[in-house]
């Protein structure tokens, strides 16, 4: 017994955290978890449950809702507002905020539409040149927050309602332009699903590459002297995702598949999250989130991540946009309106973004979106007014916005303790 804990004094204090056996790995995981949770840092269980609780009472109230062929379309009805949301997450972790994601969508939209089919552009150009504006209308933020002064509220409100008149400009007096059924883009947003085969093998793919990377990164910390995850834990990880990502597969093959829109959709998520996480760039976002000030004098280009940020929202709105054109097929007034705005700043809030900058994750625009629209699917099923679903929906942004506050409590508490 003194020769061990000999050794576990000798040893590097990072190291007495994780043990690298496989079950000192496992209960130092948990523990990790525990202690996170203690310290305010719920991370995404608050919202994992709570999409867990809505498809369990969607469920109950309507047996339909589960069923693979309501799932398929609640995933593919997700996709454009997700993509929307993914881009509000960027700006939210600079402490700024998007307010006109809708305007530029419906924009999108219509100058999809207006090259596309009136003016008769290669489909290639007439998408380049929808996101190509988006991210023009991200600098031209960027430039008026940085250089000007002016607040990011004030901002991308005036271009919230300049982008209205534009996109209603553009479509004229008949106010909608229709996209050819038998063209790409069409096709992919309604009709392009994966074959029940290659779906099985991207899950293989998924899990084989999450075990990869966790491999690699543990190696890497090992050799720095570092505490690291076990192979067992990892190994245990892979394989549930393996599981959990088969079973999804299975089930929604009973209907018509996994889309090929959601496809895209959740691999826009994972390179977001391997940007914000494995790169300086990501790091410097969430430095300049939290302290805008010590993140210049730490030597970060404090202009240039704000750019980026706005950029990528902004581009990320006009591709959202031109999806939606293409999951109904045209583009028009309605387009980027209603509750688009909202719902994209709402599913990255619920998903566990901060508004007050510094903490969040890619797959807050993911988890956030499922979450808003099961709350639509499950209440169109029910055959409700769409009253209920603005009621519910910002009971729920009024809770998960109270949990954040009361982390961010929780967290500077610990920190003073």
């Amino acid at each position: 017994m003194s020769d061990v804990k000999a050794a576990e004094a000798a040893a590097p204090l990072d190291l007495l955290d994780e043990r690298l056996s496989s079950g000192a790995g496992l209960r130092a995981a948990l523990k990790d978890i525990l202690d996170r949770i203690r310290a305010g840092d719920l991370g995404a269980l608050p919202i994992s449950l709570g999409l867990v609780v809505i498809w369990l009472v969607f469920q109950a109230l309507n047996p339909l809702f589960l069923s693979s062929a309501n799932l398929v379309n609640l995933l593919m009805d997700s996709v454009s507002v997700g993509v929307i949301a993914l881009g509000v997450v960027c700006v939210l972790l600079v402490g700024q905020i998007d307010l006109s994601v809708g305007s530029v969508s419906g924009l999108s939209a219509a100058l999809t539409a207006v090259t596309f089919v009136d003016a008769g552009w290669p489909m290639p150009l007439a998408m380049a040149t929808a996101i190509g504006t988006g991210a023009a209308i991200g600098w031209v933020y960027a430039q008026m927050v940085t250089r000007l002064g002016v607040p990011s509220f004030v901002a991308t409100l005036a271009g919230l309602l300049s982008f209205l008149g534009v996109q209603l400009y553009l479509l004229g007096d008949t106010g909608a332009i229709n996209l050819p059924y038998d063209s790409g883009l069409v096709h992919f947003a309604q009709l392009a699903f994966v074959p029940a085969w290659l779906s099985y093998v991207l899950v293989v793919v998924a899990a084989g590459w999450l075990f990869a990377t966790g491999y690699a990164l543990a190696r890497t910390r090992r050799a720095a002297g570092l505490s690291a995850r076990s192979t067992t834990l990892l190994v245990a990880r892979s394989a549930a995702v393996l599981a959990g990502l088969g079973f999804a597969a299975w089930y929604l093959n009973q209907g018509r598949g996994i889309g090929w829109m959601f496809v895209g959709f959740t691999v826009l998520v994972l390179v977001m999250n391997y940007a914000l996480t494995r790169t300086g760039w990501g790091r410097s976002l969430f430095a300049v989130g939290g302290n805008a000030e010590a993140a210049r004098r730490a030597g970060i280009n404090v202009r240039r991540i704000y750019t980026t940020a706005f950029v990528l929202c902004s581009s990320l709105a006009a591709l959202g946009g031109l999806l939606a054109a293409s999951r109904l097929a045209a583009a028009n007034q309605a387009s980027g309106a209603g509750d688009v705005n909202l719902n994209a700043i709402a599913a990255a809030v619920i998903g566990g973004t901060s508004l007050f900058g510094g903490r969040g994750s890619a797959f807050s625009a993911l988890l956030g979106i499922l979450v808003i629209q099961s709350i639509s699917n499950g209440l169109t099923l029910l055959d409700l007014d769409s009253s209920f679903r603005f009621i519910v929906t910002g009971l729920v942004l009024a809770l998960a916005v109270a949990l954040d506050s009361a982390a961010r409590r929780s967290r500077a508490a610990h920190g003073r303790a």
